[in-house]
């Protein structure tokens, strides 16, 4: 794999800052996502180039095993830098992120593999994302490095794929929308699930199996996930009480039958750190949900309590040791597995945000993707991420919002990020009806 002349090393990254080597690592590119994201960057900018735009994007690929990079890139039939580098070597970590402008991490589970990167990112000024769904280990990282990522310019934007960009940014789009349309913002907004298809992969079975197990270890775990205000600022991590789909229930908001979504509780804490961060805009008694749509009628009922039931069993079994175990080594995907390219091309994502005024005034929007959510969808919308922090034009200043630390797609990004999403990761975002 080649390595690229000094020639090439005097740029800067994106925000005009210092030089770095490279525009773009990709860290777990050997990863079933992570080999997502290079195909997705290699289709937008190919191996790259001396120049900022059209294709002259200079990246690389880094994991802990150099064999498995070199198969990688053979595999595409492409040449690019690689970085070895272990998630427990904070020497060899501290060297990469110290040579780019933007680290993609696709290393999970992050409580176990991502720590140490981002305490380097922290202290290099070098922008991040990656795909968590990790709320507690969010809290954790920011709580351990909010401070010195805003001395050193750092942008660290977590959980950047399906958890959670379609809710915090469309819940961003409908509350623009609102203001713009009805003249206010909405203090109560629900997101639905319509329709969604696609697979899971071993990586996402690793992470969901490893917040149980610290769970075990570690039962006041559950305050952190259980509290929808838990990725706030510290002080700010409390507020009026959320609603929450527990069970099959007739929903005030789309009137259809609705059960629980795996995700709400990952994607809530991400929405409400937004609010947080604009000033509370919406108001103190805003209130927000998610739950899946499964129709009307005695049909939506059934389906409803099969998919409650479905989510209580899995969970229960899961936090039962031995059960959780033999789970994971008999059962489940492993890690380095996942959906092949027909169930990725052939899945898709459809859902809904209702929002609601103070005054009783409403707005349905509408969010798609035209991929699996958690795959192909998810791979596009973090590299879209990425390489925003590159584009200086795409820095959400809009609102007097902070410009380093810990952030959200929409706190980071807003519209600019909404605009990349539509024209390159197969993303829409619609009004559908106010009133």
């Amino acid at each position: 794999m080649h390595e690229r002349s000094d020639d090439n090393h005097d740029r800067t990254n994106g925000r005009g800052g210092v030089d770095r080597r490279f525009d773009v690592v990709v860290y777990g590119a050997t990863s079933f996502v992570g080999q997502l994201v290079v195909d997705h960057l290699l289709d937008r900018h190919g191996t790259g180039g001396n120049d900022a735009e059209g294709g002259g994007l200079r990246w690389a690929v880094a994991a802990r095993n150099p064999q498995k990079l070199d198969a990688l890139l053979t595999e595409r039939g492409v040449e690019l830098p690689t970085i070895v580098a272990n998630a427990d070597d904070r020497d060899a970590l501290d060297t990469m992120v110290a040579d780019t402008s933007v680290v993609i991490s696709t290393v999970g589970p992050y409580a176990l593999y991502g720590s140490k990167l981002v305490a380097a990112v922290a202290a290099a000024g070098t922008d991040y994302c990656d795909l968590t769904g990790e709320p507690h280990w969010v809290q954790a990282m920011m709580d351990a490095h909010q401070e010195q990522a805003l001395e050193t310019g750092a942008r660290i934007v977590p959980s950047c794929g399906f958890d959670s960009i379609p809710s915090d940014l469309g819940v961003w789009f409908t509350q623009q929308e609102a203001h713009r349309r009805l003249g206010r913002y909405c203090d109560r907004i629900g997101m639905r699930v319509k329709g969604s298809s696609g697979g899971v992969s071993g990586g996402t079975v690793a992470s969901g199996m490893n917040v149980m197990e610290e769970l075990a270890n570690d039962p006041s775990l559950r305050k952190v996930l259980g509290n929808p205000y838990a990725l706030a600022p510290e002080g700010q991590r409390r507020g009026v009480r959320q609603p929450n789909v527990l069970a099959p229930t007739v929903d005030e908001l789309s009137g259809s039958w609705v059960a629980p979504f795996i995700m709400g509780p990952v994607n809530s804490k991400v929405v409400h750190r937004t609010h947080a961060l604009l000033g509370r805009p919406w108001g103190d008694e805003f209130r927000y949900d998610e739950a899946m749509m499964t129709g009307s009628g005695p049909l939506g009922l059934v389906k409803a309590a099969t998919v409650a039931a479905g989510m209580a069993g899995m969970a229960g079994a899961s936090a039962i040791g031995p059960i959780r175990r033999q789970l994971q080594e008999r059962v489940l995907p492993k890690p380095g597995t996942g959906p092949d390219e027909a169930t990725r091309e052939a899945g898709f994502f459809n859902i809904r945000f209702y929002g609601r005024t103070e005054d009783g005034r409403t707005i349905t929007t509408k969010v798609t993707g035209d991929r699996d959510p958690g795959y192909g969808s998810t791979a596009k919308m973090l590299g879209e991420t990425a390489l925003a922090f590159l584009d200086p034009e795409a820095a959400n200043d809009s609102h007097n919002l902070p410009s380093a630390g810990f952030l959200t797609p929409a706190i980071a990004f807003g519209d600019a990020l909404i605009e990349r999403l539509v024209a390159h990761a197969g993303l829409t975002f619609t009004v559908l009806d106010e009133t």
